[in-house]
């Protein structure tokens, strides 16, 4: 039977859903189209189109897309770098708007070349050096902003004009944008029913006008439907076809990255499955029709597609109806909007860019994997201080050779390296035959064969996912495992909570020193699993469950 389109069976939960996300999205819109470079007008037409069509298109049901914050770094290096080289915005325009049009073609073609299944192997290491770099950029740019000042379009340059900040800085500004810190933090303790944000955004903003405080506006936002801008790309110089080309590739793969990320977060909190590739050919369709508008690119927003659900947000309607009450802010709203202080719009950004630093991987530095530490520091640093682009493909490339060097010597070293895994194979091993024909509706046998690292871990949590609910234990075999990485390490983690929150106990069998000295680090040992669940030889774990079944 073919599935509709629309499945109007669910429409109340999808107004609100989607009523709900809209509100939370308007004022991140607004704060980074600023952050862009290309002013508040291009995050809110950005959210409009991207939130419409790549629901409309996209293979994630509740998904609710717009600006997000690592597009919208991406995106503001690409508006520095061509203001640099063209004198202006208005110069630059084209350039930026085939760039981001292009970008959003990249992605369609990643989804009928079904790209989607390879993004899930980038590693770790790589993913929250480039967040924790992306979350410290948007910071560091939103000093001065913060501040009352205007605020340079590099990390760098605000490094090294800090001095100012602390001689030149608006009383009124830093002021109004502490209280709206205050608000966004201590507004939920209140009541979660209305989003933090839109109040900050809002009773900041009234703060501002009726006292008349001195501080830099937004300034006016065009009413009225969007026009077509694309019109000067047929005339955009070919000598910059290249930064053209490299811009638009980072943002296809990271709106697809972010994007994918939030369809899994959607996947989970509504058990159902997105569509992968589909995704992508929505993200690059709604990409395609911002730039169209002006607008700024975007991806699957995570906070936005939470909320909706937790609204009741059931179909793509929800995601298209978030993206028509922006369309209505717009068309009904648009002057009032020139009255939001610039200094509001930082002290939103702010905290959001902290929520994008993964304090986690931080905080494991030293208790992972060196070469892992090794990858994420350079990576952040990159990220943070040089080029975006660069950040990311050193960061593969030497993940990938720090893994080969490992695997080479776990072979020298005489220890297994093998397959990657045998973890589907549904036949028991030969010391395991009569406990499992006994047993086998009770507990499930998981075999793991070598090195547990980046490009096996999204595999591993698929063959997890599919396992039966009634189970009441998993016994993971270990005992061919000579090495994990961090990858490896937080999807052993995440899947252990995920299935001790089910109900079903984790025992882990023959486990090695590297992989041992790890999940001790990192308190996979005995948070999660504790010191009873570990066993030398699967014999003494199932004696143990022998008795526990009983």
């Amino acid at each position: 039977m073919k599935k509709k389109l629309f499945d109007f069976k669910h429409i109340k939960g999808d107004f609100t859903g989607g009523l709900v996300a809209g509100v939370v999205a308007l004022p991140l819109a607004l704060a980074f189209g600023v952050q862009s470079g290309m002013g508040a007008t291009a995050g809110l037409y950005g959210a409009i189109a991207v939130g419409i069509f790549a629901a409309l298109f996209g293979g994630t049901e509740t998904q609710a897309s717009g600006p997000t914050g690592p597009m919208t770094v991406v995106s503001a290096a690409l508006v520095a770098t061509a203001i640099q080289s063209h004198g202006s915005l208005d110069n630059a325009m084209s350039v930026i708007l085939l760039t981001f049009l292009v970008g959003g073609l990249f992605q369609v073609i990643f989804g009928f070349l079904n790209i989607a299944s390879y993004v899930k192997y980038f590693p770790y290491p790589v993913i929250s050096g480039f967040m924790s770099g992306v979350g410290l950029i948007i910071v560091i740019l939103q000093l001065f902003p913060f501040a009352g000042l205007g605020s340079s379009k590099s990390t760098l340059a605000v490094i090294q004009n800090l001095p100012t900040l602390f001689t030149e800085f608006n009383v009124s500004a830093l002021i109004l944008g502490a209280i709206t810190i205050a608000i966004y933090y201590l507004f939920p303790k209140i009541t979660k029913a209305i989003p933090s944000a839109l109040v900050a955004l809002i009773g900041a903003t009234l703060i501002a006008y009726f006292t008349k405080m001195d501080v830099p506006l937004i300034g006016e936002i065009p009413s009225g439907l969007p026009a077509f801008k694309l019109g000067g790309i047929l005339n955009v110089d070919s000598s910059v076809y290249s930064l053209v080309v490299e811009y638009a590739l980072v943002l296809a793969v990271l709106g697809s990255i972010d994007s994918l990320l939030t369809s899994v977060i959607a996947d989970n909190m509504t058990k159902t499955k997105h569509n992968s590739n589909r995704e992508l050919i929505g993200q690059g369709i709604g990409n395609m029709l911002a730039a169209a508008i002006g607008g700024i690119p975007g991806a699957g927003a995570t906070k936005g597609t939470v909320v909706n659900i937790n609204a009741g947000g059931k179909t793509r309607l929800s995601g298209i109806i978030h993206g028509l009450v922006l369309l209505a802010v717009l068309l009904g709203l648009g002057k009032l909007a020139a009255h939001i202080p610039l200094c509001v719009l930082a002290g939103l950004l702010i905290p959001i860019g902290f929520k994008i630093v993964d304090f986690k991987g931080l905080k494991h530095l030293t208790k992972v994997p060196r070469p892992d530490a090794v990858v994420l520091v350079l990576v952040l640093l990159i990220t943070t201080f040089g080029s975006l682009i660069h950040a990311v493909g050193i960061g593969i490339t030497l993940a990938c050779l720090l893994f080969m060097k490992k695997s080479g010597d776990i072979s020298e070293k005489g220890l297994e390296v093998g397959k990657i895994s045998d973890i589907d194979n549904s036949k028991p091993w030969q010391d395991e035959q009569e406990f499992y024909e006994k047993y086998k509706d009770k507990v499930i046998i998981k075999h793991l064969y070598g090195p547990l690292f980046f490009g096996f871990t999204s595999y591993f949590k698929d063959q997890i996912k599919a396992l039966p609910d009634d189970i009441k234990a998993v016994i993971l075999r270990m005992d061919r495992v000579p090495y994990v990485d961090q990858s490896g390490l937080y999807t052993i983690e995440e899947i252990i909570f995920d299935l001790r929150a089910q109900g079903t106990e984790v025992i882990i069998v023959g486990l090695k020193d590297q992989p041992n000295d790890m999940f001790k680090a990192i308190d996979i040992i005995p948070d999660l699993v504790p010191e009873e669940d570990l066993f030398d030889t699967v014999e003494e774990s199932f004696v143990y469950l022998r008795s526990k079944l009983k």
